[in-house]
């Protein structure tokens, strides 16, 4: 198996920790707003890729965290607590806040056929290890104390860029800052890995006592942490977003490794962003969709997930509802195919192996879950037999996660099965008006009627 690792900028062959077994950590949301659709692209692909162990007989141990605290506006240490932003915003308390939008997020998670996680810890419960692993940093001089916090002293740790390949060390301290968070960092990359309740955050409303003052983590301590306690001091895989690569990740690994003195993570995974009408999906713009307005205008949770497995990961995707629209009308085809060879006699000719093995080859090069789907449709236009057919289809799903297998003949409404008996003794008595007419109702009630043999007819749901 072959993964592209951010870590080398290059393709590289998998080889997990023990045999068959991953590590698999994904930064999940900061849990103070509802999510779009641009973040559940990465919580998708990343449930594909879990997916795709599974298929490939990898046992994944799972953890997605929710940040409920310290992640500031700005991912370099700047501006307000997102969770204080929240909580102000709807007058409640942030714990009040994450719960809220915790369950809009595992009720939207559910919807998009994500699986759960064997883990789902809170940064709020980690605090007390997250303060065990900054008291490391300070005794090893990974770290320092100013008026305003505990901070990360980056000319400590010489492979500070490994992971975003910039050329720090060229700046000045202070260049390109905006805002002065803390006069007292010796570099302006240098981050909080402690906050105190002072200054612009004198009155922050989720603080704990600590050995240094009282305050709140930073937020790129929390994932160290998380990830330590409930996968080991060096994991196979973490994944998050391209906007991590810079700041976030960058500094996961210095603390990690600086405190742990073992490497981190083997193998780095970053997805692109989705833009929406080619440019940069955002609230402001009114393009920061959620599934709510996914569904609200009509389309199944499913279909976006259809729409998701046709761009690869690694590649920017472009949403705009014609494309979605597309999605679901190849879903629709999809489980319109699926009754439709249910209904031939089971044969079997054996014929299936090499579709099978061509969809693992797929999974196995860094994911290539597009060009598995491709490969599904050629697979239903080949000369298989409907049971191989079928049998692929169910069995490539376990990856997909389209809920092929639950796809059913739609019950038709009395109503319905009335109008349409109504229009056959029109036909039988050549009144060919009302029966055009009663097939129009059918149609104005989202149902379609073929004429078949013998004055017979079909019904379908559009």
């Amino acid at each position: 198996m072959k993964l592209y690792n951010t870590l080398s900028r290059k393709i590289e062959e998998f080889k997990p920790i023990k045999d068959k077994k991953v590590l698999f950590y994904h930064c999940g949301p900061t849990v103070y707003w509802v999510q779009h659709i641009g973040n559940f692209r990465a919580m998708t692909w990343a449930d594909f890729i879990r997916r795709s162990l599974f298929y490939l007989g990898y046992d994944v141990n799972f953890v997605r965290n929710y940040t409920d605290v310290g992640h500031l506006t700005s991912d370099q240490d700047t501006g307000e607590d997102k969770m204080e932003k929240g909580a102000k915003r709807e007058g409640l308390t942030p714990q009040q806040i994450a719960d809220k939008y915790i369950n809009v997020f595992e009720q939207d998670t559910c919807l998009l056929n994500i699986i759960d996680p064997n883990h789902k810890p809170r940064a709020s419960q980690y605090i007390k290890q997250m303060q065990e692993m900054i008291q490391k940093l300070l005794d090893k001089n990974y770290a320092y104390i100013t008026s305003l916090g505990v901070v990360y002293d980056i000319s400590k740790f010489p492979d500070y860029n490994k992971l975003n390949h910039q050329k720090i060390e060229l700046n000045k301290p202070g260049a390109g800052k905006g805002v002065v968070d803390d006069p007292e960092k010796k570099h302006f990359a240098d981050f909080n890995l402690w906050v105190f309740k002072k200054g612009i955050h004198k009155n922050a409303l989720q603080t704990w006592p600590s050995p240094w003052g009282e305050g709140f983590p930073g937020w790129h301590i929390e994932c160290s942490v998380m990830a330590k306690a409930l996968l080991g001091e060096t994991i196979d895989i973490h994944m998050g977003g391209v906007e991590h690569i810079s700041v976030h990740h960058t500094n996961e690994i210095a603390q990690s490794e600086a405190a742990n003195d073992k490497p981190f993570v083997h193998y780095w995974l970053h997805n692109e962003h989705l833009n929406v009408n080619s440019k940069k999906m955002a609230k402001s713009q009114g393009t920061g969709f959620t599934l709510k307005e996914i569904i609200d205008r009509g389309f199944d949770p499913l279909a976006l997930r259809y729409f998701f497995l046709t761009a690869h990961y690694r590649s920017k995707q472009n949403f705009t509802w014609e494309a979605l629209k597309g999605a679901k009308s190849s879903l629709k085809k999809l489980k319109e195919l699926i009754l439709s060879l249910k209904s031939h006699s089971p044969n079997v000719s054996h014929k299936s192996h090499s579709f099978k093995q061509s969809f693992a080859e797929a999974l196995v090069n860094d994911f290539q879950i597009p060009q598995a789907v491709a490969l599904m449709w050629d697979m239903l236009k080949s000369d298989l037999t409907p049971k191989e057919k079928l049998d692929l289809l169910f069995d490539f799903d376990k990856v997909f996660g389209l809920k092929l297998d639950e796809v059913r003949e739609a019950k038709i409404p009395e109503e319905i099965i009335k109008l349409a008996e109504e229009r056959k003794l029109a036909r039988q008595n050549k009144d060919f008006k009302k029966s055009d007419e009663l097939r129009k109702k059918i149609n104005s009630l989202d149902y379609s009627i073929e004429d078949v043999k013998n004055n017979d007819y079909k019904i379908k749901k559009f």
